[in-house]
């Protein structure tokens, strides 16, 4: 493998320095570096990262190919600056057992775009009624360190306090969709003026927020660790800021369109915009923004959930819920973190690498931009302003929720271990 010398990119936001690849490393980071017979790369005015980490990935495969596959979803998550995604274990068969998370990370392997790393489901089915293979999965190849029912609610909290116990034993950690389904039952949005006006069935803050709130006392009871999946309304933020000041051991996640589209939106029914949990109100969009800036909330997830056309092109009542996002992620998190001041490059490079991978236990990637480091990178022009058009993505899928929305900033160049994935703009 050649090296690579990337010149004058802004580390982290920082003073312009050159890096230099050598092979799977980091060879050195300076200024004035030269290495002979290097592939150049002029990096002037963009901001250089380590690649993005996304704790919640939804790749479909086995069994929904016709949403995405592992090698179109790692496709999207390298063109979206991202070098490893952890893939939610909702698929069919669902990812209960050691069988079917080595397959998914043998996938990943063969894909080669980014790593794959399997989430294995808490309960068998995603049923909610017995514990999944935990330790065995965690024992597998895959080595799965995160489990989540995510799509439905581990709402047994018998079930729920034996997960954390169980994963307590090898450093594990639930990922919990907060979501009490009997206080949700036929909702179809946010509840609030809109539902109301609208006559949509409405989906409470309260649902969510309660959830939370069993969650972190059980996870204190057991003295283990959970994590919290697309959080987004204010109380939820305020229970965890609570959880957080007593030293529970609780981590959350907020997704790009949960701090950006709010319910209005749904005025429009166009099912682009129903997802789970809902698009929430102005106030819960600006909480969310307080609570990762000041880090309450621990990083951005994309929540990334690809659906064919069919699923989508259809009444709001009968739609899918869900939203690609691998491919805008980073330019919604500019907009509405870095624009606003909220956020500087560095926090960015936190919260979407640091730590997820610390989160997940992804071995080798949020390290540090610095000499003898594994060079999982991402360059990003954040000067760039380009128009949403989701004919141009990787992914399978095309319901995102952005189509003909100007965004700032473009990822060029993805490293994934040296080997570039995403290359001037376009598919290594």
């Amino acid at each position: 493998m050649s090296k690579i010398l990337i010149r004058g990119a802004k580390v982290l936001g920082g003073e312009p320095q050159d890096v230099l690849l050598d092979g799977e490393t980091i060879e050195a980071v300076g200024t004035g570096l030269t290495a002979e017979g290097a592939t150049v790369i002029e990096a002037d005015g963009q901001i250089l990262l380590p690649g993005l980490v996304d704790l919640h990935t939804h790749l479909r495969e086995p069994g929904r190919e016709d949403s995405e596959t592992v090698l179109t979803g790692t496709r999207a998550a390298a063109s979206g600056g991202y070098t490893a995604v952890f893939a939610m274990a909702n698929t069919h068969p669902v990812a209960d057992t050691a069988g079917v998370v080595e397959q998914v990370y043998r996938l990943g392997k063969e894909a080669g775009y980014c790593d794959v790393q399997p989430i294995g489901a808490v309960t068998v089915g995603l049923e909610g009624k017995k514990l999944a293979e935990l330790g065995a999965m965690h024992d597998s190849a895959a080595g799965v360190t995160v489990f989540s029912d995510d799509g439905k609610c581990v709402d047994d909290a018998v079930i729920m306090r034996r997960a954390l116990e169980y994963v307590k034993a090898f450093g594990g950690v639930v990922a919990q969709h907060a979501q009490e389904p009997r206080l949700t039952e036929g909702a179809q949005m946010n509840e609030g003026v809109v539902s109301a006006e609208l006559g949509l069935g409405g989906w409470p803050a309260v649902a969510e927020e309660s959830i939370i709130a069993r969650d972190v006392l059980l996870a204190e009871h057991v003295g283990s660790r959970v994590h919290i999946c697309h959080l987004s309304t204010a109380g939820s933020v305020e229970i965890v800021r609570w959880a957080k000041s007593r030293g529970i051991d609780v981590t959350a996640e907020v997704t790009p369109h949960h701090l950006l589209l709010t319910d209005e939106l749904v005025r429009t029914y166009d099912p682009v915009y129903k997802v789970n949990p809902p698009l929430r109100t102005e106030r819960d969009v600006l909480a969310l923004r307080e609570a990762l800036a000041d880090g309450t909330i621990d990083i951005v997830a994309t929540d990334h959930a690809p659906h064919p056309h069919e699923d989508k092109d259809c009444e709001w009542a009968a739609a899918a819920m869900g939203m690609v996002g691998l491919e805008t992620a980073l330019s919604v998190v500019q907009q509405t973190m870095v624009e606003t001041g909220l956020l500087d490059w560095a926090g960015v490079a936190d919260r979407m690498s640091f730590a997820p991978a610390r989160i997940g236990r992804a071995t080798g990637h949020g390290r540090p931009v610095s000499a003898g480091e594994p060079a999982n990178l991402v360059l990003v022009d954040p000067a760039y302003r380009g128009t949403v058009d989701p004919a141009d993505f990787a992914s399978r899928s095309r319901n995102t929720p952005y189509e003909g929305r100007e965004l700032p900033g473009r990822v060029t160049h993805t490293f994934l271990r040296g080997r570039a994935t995403v290359m001037d703009g376009k598919l290594a």
